[in-house]
């Protein structure tokens, strides 16, 4: 454990859409993180999110374009990787052998071997791993987990997990790797992973099949799906439903977590889950519109404002020796689930989980005409 006084030497690497969301967290936690360093292939990206740090600190943060050498030299003791999802897993795996804590955007990887090689070398080398679903701090889904925690849904009936987004041809054309099975996934794997995270997270994890559709109707330009539709049945006795779209006219519409239980039914909107729409207990005393005041945001972006409360819980977990609140199994359940809808998928017949091993690269010519 580092002791309280001392400062985390932290590192970004990867400086892309979702940088400034790392750098941010990072700069809300400078009481226990001192940036040392930022590591991109382009020079121009690491500029633009250094350009979010003051001025004083930003003279004193190196600047890499090869994060072995910026593991070599800088020694951090917390790293942030939010490169394309394709190199997740490499990286990561060069991160905790230089002995750092680790926060891997989603996905954790894109295959089941890449997981939990990732899992197995944090705890073989003692580091933290973090799978950064930042939604899981979400106001609403704390409250609504809260609920979960203390048994007020009774037996779980059924859940629904709706992404309906809206990414068009510059979306893509901004970053070649968007949509390529070496590299992301379709809409389900890169935008619709945090919500099918919450879905299974809030349903009891265990999944045991699962039955899907996937396609590409308006993405010719991608490999991957463009559309997702999936059901999925919990050991509990649970089903779960995922609708996941980038085809949405004419932007973005809503993500929506629905979870339907004897007792209680609750609706989290928006568009990213951070608005609870619907709050209905039998046995809660609670004022359903002073719930849904109290426990809503309005973020500026369908990222919303989780990742300052999930560095801070990394942060602890480091100080403290926990494990952190979404670790790497956690990450590995979201990413298993997105890999049996896309088996099912293309095998047309339901799947059965565990899944022994799967990777995105399986799926290649899948949508080809």
């Amino acid at each position: 454990m580092i002791p309280m006084s001392e400062k985390l030497r932290y590192a970004l690497i990867g400086c892309g859409r979702i940088a400034p969301n790392h750098i941010a967290a990072a700069l809300h936690s400078t009481g226990n993180l001192q940036i040392v360093a930022v590591c991109d292939p382009v020079a121009e990206n690491m500029e633009k999110v250094l350009a979010l740090v003051p001025e004083d600190l930003r003279s004193t943060i190196a600047r890499y374009t090869d994060y072995r050498d910026m593991l070599q030299s800088e020694k951090p003791q917390l790293c942030a990787v939010a490169t394309e999802s394709g190199k997740h897993a490499a990286i990561g795996l060069d991160v905790i052998a230089a002995g750092s804590h680790i926060i891997i955007e989603k996905p954790i990887a894109l295959s089941m071997k890449d997981a939990r090689a990732l899992i197995t070398a944090a705890k073989a080398a003692n580091v933290k791993l973090c799978a950064c679903h930042q939604n899981r701090f979400n106001k609403s889904i704390q409250k609504i987990r809260c609920a979960m925690d203390a048994g007020n849904f009774g037996k779980l009936l059924h859940g629904a997990a709706h992404v309906r987004w809206n990414r068009g041809y510059s979306y893509y054309e901004q970053a070649p790797w968007r949509g390529t099975w070496a590299q992301d996934g379709g809409a389900l794997m890169n935008q619709c992973i945090h919500n099918i995270d919450l879905l299974r997270w809030m349903m009891g994890n265990d999944v045991t099949e699962v039955m899907a559709y996937t396609d590409n109707l308006e993405h010719d330009f991608i490999e991957a799906e463009d559309l997702g539709l999936a059901v999925v049945k919990f050991s509990n006795g649970s089903y779960g439903l995922i609708e996941g779209t980038t085809n949405i006219y004419p932007h973005n519409l809503e993500e929506t977590l629905y979870l339907f239980g004897q007792n209680g039914t609750v609706k989290a909107g928006g568009k990213s889950v951070n608005i609870i729409e619907e709050w209905t207990f039998r046995n809660d005393a609670s004022d359903p519109d002073a719930v849904k005041n109290e426990f809503s945001d309005n973020p500026p972006n369908v990222y919303g404002f989780g990742h300052t409360p999930l560095y801070a819980d990394v942060i602890d977990a480091i100080r403290s020796g926990r494990a952190p609140y979404v670790d790497g199994e956690a990450g590995m359940r979201a990413l298993e689930l997105v890999l049996a809808i896309y088996l099912s998928a293309a095998k047309g017949m339901p799947i059965k989980l565990p899944l022994t091993d799967c990777a995105t690269t399986d799926f290649k010519g899948r949508f080809d005409q």
